[in-house]
Order: structure tokens, then C-alpha cells, then sequence
């Protein structure tokens, strides 16, 4: 198949070019253009070309949507914080990009699977005790309201046949490798990540502050399974809320300290910042994942076991 990531030189896109590239994938890739806007990685393999673009610049989908891409995921976005920072450019990558590839879908490649990668923070505000994919969203970040219209048009251009689209609202990712990024949740891999490398923490929300989550190798099987499910399979709402598990920070910790041991969890302190924990506050913690169980997404078991597979993949890299 004619495949394509935006995002890919995101940790999650990175890892998904990985994973679409493996023997065992559960798509047979043909080509793969992986892009952002700085080179993404390349592969010593033939069937990758990797693209460095502006994807807001005039005719920047038309390099990535060609009459012969078979799916695209679409992971790029400006993250939760950055978003919040800068209004303009927040709203230029996380709805107008997308957008503009739907169009070039439309009048070019409107059989394409189109896997739009988004988020839980699409919901905020007065929520019930567990969220379901048919409940309304109210953003309550900017993030969040990019987020919420582009599903809107993904699954309105997959209504009028333009594409065959779906949209995954991705749990908060834990443990990421790599470095910090700017979105709110960050905290919630860096509490983890960098007291096992030895390195202090700061956490800025409380103890008792539930998270949705999900880890990298979870969600990224997810994203490619969203490549591979027939059309037939999907109801009128093309918008997924994929499964994850719920803990609290305190609960995290304690993973911490069961799974690497009390002098590595001192090395968190909590400070707490009053608007990443109100953003944060926003977001639900708790999911009715049952549709998405049916159609074959899965989640991790507990969050220990998260922890376990960060401490084996953080061996294999030294």
C-alpha cells in the first residue's frame, strides 16, 4: 500500500513509521513518505522518502494527498501548551492542515483511508462520571477546539464519501521517551521517565488527579489498526475514543516505587502549577470504550507493567 505520516518526526510518528516498516505489520506498505516540518528520521529502506515542509504553506497537501495514496495518518499538530501560546498558529496546524488535506483528498484520492489522530482534551467542562464517543465536546482549551472541529469535517468529508475517514481520540501517552515537549500532560511521562534516568521531576497537579492513559506501544498498534478496519465496520460517527486505563497520580507513583524502587520515586517533587492543573482538571478520566473494544483496539493492563516496558526499552537503547 501508498502510505503517508504527517507527525513523523514526533515520538509517536517515529514510532509508527517504525512499526508500519516491521515484518510483522499488519499493513503491507509498498511506500511510505513520512513528513513535518524538520526531516523526519530516515530508513535504510527503499520503500521510504522523507519530506521537510511547511504543511500550512499554499499547496503543501498537494505533495502529501497524490491520486495513488492509499492512507494517510495524519499525527501532526501544534501540542496542548504551544496551542495555548500561540492562538494563530495553534488553529493554523491543528484545523486549517487539516482541512486542506481533506480537500486534496476530495478531488483526488476520496477512497483514501484518512486516520485522524486526535484527543480526549476535545472534552471539558460539565462532564459525566464516564465519557462515551457520542458525548457532545466542550473543549476547554484551544488545543482541544482545533482538535473537536477537525473531527467534525473528517467525519462530515467521510458522511459526503469525499474520504473514507476516521478519527482516534488518543488517551494521554505514558511513558514517552525521548525529552519533554510543551503539551499540559507532559508531566505525566517526565515524572516517570526522568527519575529513571536518574534526573529529578516536578509534578504540577495534585496526587489525586485521575488521568486517561495509554503507552506508546499501545497506541500506536491502535493508530495502525485504525489503517486496517473495513469500512463496513464503522457507523455514520467515524470519531473513536480509544481505550486506556485510569490512575491517579498517586497511583502512578506508586507504580513508580513497586516497579524501580522509593529512591527513585524521591526524586518527584510536586509543585504545583494552577493553570496546567486546571487544563489538565478539564480533561475526562474515565471512558465507555466498548465500541472500540468491538472493532479490536486494546489497552494496557495496569500501569506497572507501562513502567516495566519503558525500563526494557530504555536498556535496549544503551
Amino acid at each position: 500500500m501508498d502510505i503517508a505520516v504527517t507527525g513523523a518526526a514526533g515520538y509517536i510518528g517515529d514510532l509508527l513509521a517504525d512499526a508500519l516498516l516491521a515484518n510483522d505489520s499488519p499493513i503491507k506498505v509498498a511506500s511510505l513518505l513520512l513528513v513535518d516540518t524538520i526531516e523526519p528520521r530516515m530508513r535504510s529502506d527503499p520503500r521510504v522518502r522523507t519530506l521537510a515542509l511547511n504543511l500550512t504553506a499554499p499547496g503543501a497537501a498537494d505533495q502529501i494527498v497524490t491520486s495513488d495514496r492509499q492512507i494517510l495518518f495524519h499525527l501532526a499538530a501544534v501540542v496542548s501548551g504551544h496551542a495555548e501560546a500561540d492562538f494563530d498558529l495553534g488553529l493554523a496546524v491543528n484545523f486549517d492542515v487539516t482541512r486542506a488535506l481533506l480537500e486534496a483528498a476530495r478531488k483526488r484520492a476520496n477512497k483514501m483511508r484518512f486516520v485522524f489522530v486526535s484527543t480526549v482534551g476535545v472534552f471539558g467542562g460539565d462532564l459525566p462520571p464516564v465519557v462515551l464517543d457520542y458525548t457532545a465536546v466542550t473543549p476547554q482549551t484551544s488545543y482541544g477546539v482545533g482538535k473537536a472541529m477537525s473531527e467534525l469535517l473528517v467525519n462530515e468529508y467521510a458522511r459526503r464519501g469525499f474520504v473514507d475517514g476516521l478519527a482516534v481520540r488518543l488517551p494521554t501517552v505514558s511513558v514517552r521517551g525521548g525529552t519533554a515537549n510543551r503539551a499540559v500532560t507532559s508531566f505525566a511521562s517526565g515524572i516517570i521517565r526522568e527519575p529513571i534516568r536518574g534526573e529529578c521531576a516536578v509534578c504540577p497537579v495534585d496526587e489525586d488527579q485521575r488521568l486517561w492513559l495509554c503507552s506508546p506501544k499501545t497506541v500506536v498498534k491502535n493508530i495502525l489498526h485504525a489503517g486496517t478496519i473495513s469500512s463496513t465496520q464503522l457507523d455514520p460517527w467515524r470519531v473513536i475514543n480509544l481505550p486506556g486505563l485510569t490512575a491517579t497520580v498517586g497511583e502512578m507513583m506508586r507504580a513508580l516505587r513497586e516497579v524501580a524502587g522509593e529512591e527513585v520515586a524521591s526524586r518527584v517533587q510536586f509543585v504545583k502549577d494552577e493553570m496546567i492543573a486546571r487544563m489538565v482538571a478539564s480533561f475526562p478520566p474515565e471512558f465507555d470504550t466498548t465500541r472500540a473494544n468491538h472493532l479490536g483496539f486494546i489497552a494496557d493492563s495496569n500501569f506497572a507493567e507501562v513502567i516495566r516496558i519503558f525500563i526494557e526499552e530504555e536498556a535496549k537503547k544503551k
